[in-house]
């Protein structure tokens, strides 16, 4: 039976506010990665297959968890362009980027929202064409044989559960806002279909010691 597990990066550069500048992993993102990969391989977590997107966190990411054979790098498992759409949102709609987390509780689903919808102008990439890729990606992903393990982002794996759970935007946006980083959510495919089994376990920073490692950004 295929199974899938998806791991979002570790914590990345939290005092960004562009993209290039927030695609690298922090040094506790970097511990978090090798934390979960000394997990999984102390408790025989195997997979046969191993995929990641081209992002700098993503790469540095499955580098450090280093469970499995060699990466295969794929761009379709690349993050959605977020701070070029809140920028958007903010130029053509008066929406506020928030300066604490709390504040992307109600941001991000309106900036979601609109670009479902198409009310933003100018964004690299629609919702259409992320919806597509996503679906391609993991359709290829679940059709291989073996364990697979896919090193993405929050957006990404919330847009997964969102396909398989027929979430509404709002929903979308609660699964994003609570998944962390290097957090794992694992699927099996069950006739053709998949079935989530698993969501946002952090399994490898469960310890009282490293409770200061569970990160959201």
């Amino acid at each position: 039976m295929p199974h899938i597990t998806l791991v979002r990066h570790g914590q990345a550069n939290t005092h960004a506010r562009d993209e290039a500048s927030y695609d690298r992993l922090s040094e506790l993102g970097h511990r978090q990665a090798r934390w979960l990969g000394r997990h999984m391989r102390d408790t025989g977590d195997r997979f046969q297959r191993v995929y990641s997107g081209t992002m700098q966190r993503h790469v540095e990411t499955a580098e450090g968890i280093d469970c499995g054979p060699a990466a295969h790098y794929d761009a379709r498992l690349n993050e959605i362009a977020y701070f070029e759409l809140s920028q958007l949102m903010e130029e053509q709609h008066g929406l506020e980027i928030p300066t604490e987390r709390e504040g992307f509780v109600e941001h991000l689903p309106q900036v979601l929202r609109a670009w479902q919808e198409g009310r933003i102008e100018g964004a690299g990439e629609s919702y259409a064409d992320f919806n597509a890729r996503v679906e391609s990606v993991m359709a290829e992903i679940a059709a291989g044989e073996g364990r697979a393990l896919v090193v993405t982002s929050g957006g990404l794996i919330g847009l997964v559960l969102r396909q398989t759970l027929n979430l509404d935007v709002a929903g979308w946006s609660q699964v994003c806002l609570a998944i962390m980083n290097t957090s794992v959510h694992r699927w099996q495919m069950v006739l053709g279909r998949p079935l989530l089994v698993q969501f946002n376990g952090v399994p490898h920073l469960e310890t009282p010691e490293r409770h200061f490692a569970q990160t959201h950004l």
